[in-house]
């Protein structure tokens, strides 16, 4: 059975950082893209960003495009999401997700990690 634990979430000032840790379990975390959704109360999920299964490609919602960076070690089994600069609007629920490569929708998803940014 698939795992995926999140970690890292947390309160921070505007302005600050915070680094997003997921641990996969389960299944053979390198033929798997990886990715992060998150989402605040009142809101729909949103993408964030995602990273293929051999770290080669990324890509990022355009409004953290230059503020977060999506890494993996596949020798961890581990996927990050390093966020500098944080606003308000970045607090929400984290979620890491996965699909298998080559196929388009995220189909396993963490329980989340809460991000809380003040102002």
């Amino acid at each position: 059975q698939v795992q995926l634990v999140e970690s890292g979430g947390g309160l921070v000032q505007a302005g600050g950082s915070l680094r997003l840790s997921c641990v996969v379990s389960g299944r053979t975390f390198s033929l798997y893209d990886m990715g992060w959704y998150r989402q605040a109360p009142g809101k729909e999920r949103e993408f964030v960003a995602s990273i293929r299964w051999s770290g080669e490609s990324t890509t990022y919602l355009d409004s953290v495009k230059g503020r977060f960076t999506i890494s993996r070690d596949n020798a961890k089994n581990s996927v990050y999401l390093q966020m500098n600069s944080l606003k308000p609007e970045d607090a929400a629920i984290y979620y890491c997700v996965m699909r298998l490569r080559g196929t388009e929708d995220f189909h396993s998803w963490g329980q989340g990690t809460q991000v809380t940014v003040s102002s």
